[in-house]
């Protein structure tokens, strides 16, 4: 699971630290050290690993906690609160009246699972009671339309697209008349990808965009992609207005640390998480629940 070894390593740290009920400024900058090794080698950006560790130390020293008793659960206090600013907020909402439609659009790089990403999304949504309508507008790669079908098929969710159509936008246009015309109140589109980012794809996605008008922009990335990810959000972010991130093979071995650093680089937030390969396995992004499984310490908490 991404940030795996990170926690290791933090875990490590912080169980010698918490061992001692008073901290002086010395041991502080020591702590922070050991602090900084462990996410410079998990890949975090080091002008992020900066700010964060400038947050803890201000706060360690405007708060007086150095040398007052249990100065050590102060200090994770800290720790913690720095970490789930770093990786939040999570603002993914799934309840709204039935009688309101919200539209949903996944953009991405080729080859970053924004296809199998849609589909979980229609997933949870179905979940939580919603009837959402999945789209498939990416004329680039041939097997897209044909795998979101089958994906649609799998979880019993309804599904649009025209294959004789080569024309993403006169696609959307089509889906935008039966969404609105139809029962379902949530539409998802999947554009199309490259392999890289290039003019014409940004193109593509910003055409639709203004046409769709949608509720949230998901940008889906791979984590196994690592300082990768920070590029592609901000590329995105740059001609779009992006909401939020879903990042897939988190269940994989990642550093995590790009993941950690995309936020506060680029404003975006993770918003879902893809567990596996399967349609079920993706979860909502929680930042308080991961900066506890980073640090280890839930007890202490």
């Amino acid at each position: 699971m991404a940030f795996e070894s990170l926690s290791n390593r933090l875990n490590d740290t912080f169980r010698k630290w918490t061992k001692r009920d008073r901290i002086n400024e010395k041991q502080l900058e020591e702590l922070l050290a050991e602090v900084r090794s462990s996410l410079l080698d998990a890949d975090v950006a080091l002008s992020v690993i900066d700010d964060f560790s400038k947050t803890i130390y201000d706060q360690a020293l405007g708060q007086k906690i150095l040398s007052s008793l249990n100065a050590n659960e102060a200090l994770m206090k800290i720790i913690y609160d720095a970490l789930v600013e770093l990786l939040g907020p999570s603002s993914f909402e799934f309840e709204w009246p039935n009688s309101q439609k919200k539209i949903f659009m996944l953009v991405g790089l080729q080859g970053s699972g924004k296809t199998t990403s849609a589909a979980k999304l229609a997933y949870l949504l179905k979940k939580s009671g919603k009837k959402p309508l999945l789209v498939g507008a990416d004329t680039q790669r041939p097997a897209a339309k044909e795998q979101l079908r089958i994906l649609a098929k799998s979880i019993d969710v309804d599904f649009f697209t025209n294959d004789e159509e080569t024309s993403a936008l006169k696609i959307v246009n089509e889906a935008l008349k039966n969404f609105k015309a139809s029962d379902n109140n949530a539409l998802i589109v999947d554009t199309a990808g490259r392999l890289h980012v290039d003019e014409e794809l940004m193109n593509e996605v910003v055409d639709l965009s203004k046409v769709l008008k949608a509720d949230e922009i998901l940008l889906s990335v791979d984590a196994m992609s690592g300082q990768d990810v920070i590029h592609t959000a901000s590329a995105f972010k740059a001609r779009l207005d992006i909401t939020g991130l879903v990042v897939t093979k988190f269940d994989s071995d990642a550093k995590g640390g790009a993941v950690l650093s995309v936020k506060a680089l680029t404003k975006v937030p993770v918003k879902l998480v893809g567990t596996g390969e399967k349609v079920e396995d993706v979860d909502v992004f929680y930042p308080d629940r991961m900066a506890n499984r980073i640090i280890g310490m839930g007890d202490l908490m």
